[in-house]
Order: structure tokens, then sequence, then C-alpha cells
């Protein structure tokens, strides 16, 4: 099986991906479309040079990868992927052959998390937009997307990974609930900038308290995104 987890960026998407990376019959690819992403856009990016040097493949190349043999020859493969990075040029029809989740997070949350590592971003550097538009997309091709929160998965990660599990026809495997400090083996080369966090972690972290709030540009970014949120919140897990 071969899952696309589509997520914005700060949204739980490292830990999900080291929670899937725990399996002993899963391998993971940490956002293959971050190098072309950066050559076709020219944005200034953290450590933007180190992540086209190891990332130098072009969008075909990554596309084959991601529907081909899997890494290590495992069963299952894990796809990390930000949803921000499919902008116009990005080949899509290789979405039809792999199941398609979609990871969403407050936008709140988001913008907040994002500004501490971050600043100068707009509404198409979080992702919101595009999530949506990628959705409708997915249910274009005929598949029923499956959408889970983070919020949810921070309160209970047992039972809503058994849920996630059972609604793409993967078999729950407790190993996905613990990991090894430290980081994977697969992180991308920016892990040393974004990823501070979960390095540290061996398991995912507790339920979060009160949402942030967001004053001037951060709050006017909040009500942008926000119904793209509350749009597939409505149908989550």
């Amino acid at each position: 099986m071969r899952i696309a987890m589509w997520s914005g960026p700060r949204n739980l998407s490292t830990a999900m991906m080291y929670s899937f990376g725990a399996r002993s019959d899963c391998a993971v690819v940490d956002e293959p479309f971050y190098g072309p992403y950066l050559r076709m856009t020219g944005l200034d990016h953290p450590m933007r040079a180190e992540i086209l040097a190891s990332r130098p493949e072009g969008v075909e190349e990554v596309a084959a990868s991601l529907t081909g043999s899997i890494p290590a020859q495992k069963p299952h493969f894990y796809q990390k992927h930000m949803t921000q990075h499919m902008i116009p040029g990005m080949p899509r029809a290789w979405m039809a052959e792999v199941v398609n989740v979609f990871l969403i997070r407050h936008p709140a949350r988001v913008i907040a998390s994002f500004g501490a590592k971050w600043d100068g971003f707009g509404l198409e550097d979080i992702g919101f937009t595009q999530q949506t538009e990628l959705f409708d997309y997915v249910q274009a091709l005929g598949q029923v997307p499956v959408v889970v929160d983070s919020a949810d998965i921070r309160r209970d990660p047992g039972g809503m990974l058994r849920k996630l599990c059972d609604a793409i026809g993967l078999a729950f495997d407790p190993a996905m609930l613990s990991w090894p400090k430290g980081g994977h083996p697969a992180d991308g080369v920016w892990a040393a900038h974004w990823y501070g966090a979960v390095h540290g972690s061996t398991g995912f972290a507790p339920a979060e308290g009160a949402l942030p709030e967001l004053t001037g540009k951060a709050a006017d970014l909040l009500e942008q995104a926000l119904p793209h949120y509350e749009r597939l919140a409505k149908i989550r897990l």
C-alpha cells in the first residue's frame, strides 16, 4: 500500500511520518517535492541551498518514485507531502495510484507555530487553500479521501491511529505509538531547522491547550484559512 499524507506545515506531519516509520513493514519518504518546489518558485526558504543539493530530482522523477518500487522492498510506503508544494506544473496523475489522506490542524495553531520559525509568510505558504483543492482533485478521481485532525490524534493516539488504519485498510500496529529519539534516517536535510521538538520526542505530544490569540496580519491569515479547515473538519474521522 502507498499512502500519501497531505498536510500543510507545522501540522504533526513529521510525528506521523515517524509513527508509520516505526512499523517494520513500512518505508517512508519526507517531502519529496520540496526540491522541485524551491527550484520552480525561487523561494528563499531556510536552508535553501542544502535542500536543493539534497533533492536534485525533477518532478517527473519524483512522481515515478512514488508509484514505483517501494524502498527497502517493504509492503507499505508512507509519503509525507506538503500541500503547498503542489503548485501548477507539479504532476498529479500519480495520485490516482495511491491512498490519499488529508491531515488537518486548526489554522490558528499552524500560523502561530509557523511564525515562530519563519517571517514574512502568506496564505500560499501554509497550505490550506491547496489542501481543499487537492481534496477536490482526489474526489474527482473517484476516491473517498480520508481526513484526520492532528488535535484528535494528540488527544487519543491509539484510538485515532486505529481508526485511520481501519479507514485505509491497513492493520494497526502498536509500534506506531512510539519511536526512538533523535529523528529518522528518512528525515530531509531541513530537519535541522524545523524538527527540533519532534527529535526530542518518543511519541505523540499530549493534547493542546486553548487556541492562540492572533492579531494583525496573523489574524487576517486566520480569517482566510479558517473556511478551508472547517470544510474538511466536518468530515474528519
